[in-house]
């Protein structure tokens, strides 16, 4: 009987041992592991999330909605981002002692436990994985675009192959373990999202003002201009996409209450949104200035020639969606392995990890050499998903928390960005399904 142990030492003793495992596994995951981030690791992991392939959508996106709502959706879409964005850095430590390292923690604080989960995780799947198969296709038809440019006179390969091959770098890049260890790929990102942005209006700009331009709407139906303009809506709101790891981003940076992790991270985002108006207004405008309404969903279709600077830029972006599909599939791959080490309790180790990763990679690839219609995916993960993560959730979750003064500034400028981004939640989605299912007519599997 004398050597039974205190049932209140019994008790700490559980206690430490948790607390000691909890720390082993948040030493492991990849959104906690590694905390000794800069304040520019934050502007070029924004930069690598927001400026993705949707850039080179957006003169196509100005066509839909013509000169002056385009210009006014693009004004919008910057100034309501920028400003949910802030939210977030600001969300990130407002409870003294504790940080907010995942979407879904923010979300379970403001609505609850279980409501919290069922509101932001879904919405935050459907982001990221959305994304990572466009950028698998996005991936796939840059390098088929390189190839066919160098290549002129070679037999043709399927996209499916193209797709295959931008996979294979995945599967290696994936075993990366957290963001600070793929900082350099995302550096390399960020360079190219901004090279092959200057490349696609340069180029545009010195091609000039093309022979019977025409601004008016392209459909010939009132039904097909209005479907067109909401859809044109979900490819702004895909452009706008890097609030769904912003908060994943931030836990990377060290905090103390002497020095909160805000200050650097807001440093990085006023910087990465500087880049982001850089890449954005002059690719829409010169863009849709040149061509008019003829422009392609992508715009380095519409440039043809010189054949050698589009094959650059293609490049360019190909090397860029490498980055932004890691930036993306991170906090994917956080999700997965916290169920299977907490919830499921299977030991950390690297087996676990390889398989998880080379999983999801590989569903990436299936889904995105199945389905690549790229404009109408665009649009329609827009909406449907881009837009209350980035638009207004933010929005909803700062009055749950904050509870600003009824009609006070704050009260309305969040009401404001949140019946703005309910309208474009609704809308554009149907624009999306519209053009993939005008597009998948002509379409056979596996081209």
């Amino acid at each position: 009987m004398g050597t039974q142990a205190p049932p209140e030492d019994a008790y700490h003793s559980s206690i430490e041992q948790k607390l000691a495992r909890q720390k082993e596994i948040d030493d492991w995951l990849p959104i906690t592991s590694s905390r000794n981030a800069k304040w520019w690791y934050s502007a070029f992991h924004n930069v690598t999330a927001m400026v993705g392939a949707g850039v080179l959508g957006l003169p196509y996106a100005m066509a839909q909605l013509g000169w002056g709502p385009g210009v006014a959706v693009l004004v919008l879409s910057w100034v309501i981002t920028l400003y949910t964005l802030w939210q977030m850095v600001e969300m990130h430590e407002m409870v003294p002692g504790r940080r907010f390292d995942r979407y879904h923690e923010l979300g379970q604080y403001a609505f609850g436990e279980k409501l919290g989960l069922y509101i932001v995780v879904p919405q935050q799947l459907i982001v990221e994985v959305g994304v990572c198969v466009v950028y698998m296709v996005t991936g796939g038809k840059s390098l088929k675009k390189f190839h066919d440019l160098v290549c002129d006179d070679c037999k043709p390969i399927k996209l499916t192959y193209f797709i295959m091959i931008f996979a294979s770098v995945h599967f290696v890049l994936s075993h990366l373990p957290n963001f600070n260890s793929i900082a350099g790929v995302s550096l390399a990102a960020a360079v190219m999202s901004l090279s092959y942005s200057t490349i696609a209006w340069a180029a545009s700009a010195a091609k000039g003002v093309q022979e019977d331009v025409q601004y008016g709407y392209k459909a010939k139906t009132a039904a097909g201009t209005v479907f067109n303009f909401f859809s044109a809506l979900g490819d702004v709101a895909f452009a706008y996409a890097g609030h769904n790891v912003v908060l994943e981003i931030q836990a990377t940076i060290p905090s103390t209450p002497e020095k909160p992790s805000k200050g650097p991270m807001w440093r990085g985002v006023v910087v990465a949104y500087i880049v982001v108006a850089l890449c954005y207004f002059p690719v829409a405008l010169v863009g849709y200035w040149m061509f008019g309404n003829a422009v392609e969903d992508n715009i380095l279709i519409s440039l043809k020639k010189p054949a050698w600077i589009i094959a650059m830029a293609n490049i360019f972006v190909v090397i860029h969606v490498i980055g932004s599909y890691q930036i993306y599939a991170m906090p994917v791959f956080d999700m997965m392995e916290t169920l299977l080490v907490k919830r499921l309790h299977f030991r950390p180790s690297r087996t676990l990890r390889f398989v998880v990763r080379n999983f999801y990679v590989a569903a990436t690839m299936f889904v995105g050499m199945t389905f690549p219609f790229f404009g109408g995916l665009l649009a329609f993960f827009g909406g449907f998903a881009f837009a209350p993560t980035t638009y207004f959730l933010p929005c909803v979750m700062w009055l749950a928390i904050y509870k600003p003064r009824k009609y006070s500034l704050s009260w309305w400028t969040n009401w404001i960005c949140i019946v703005l981004g309910v309208m474009l939640m609704v809308v554009s989605p149907i624009g999306g399904l519209r053009t993939i299912i005008l597009q998948a007519k002509h379409y056979k599997f596996y081209s």
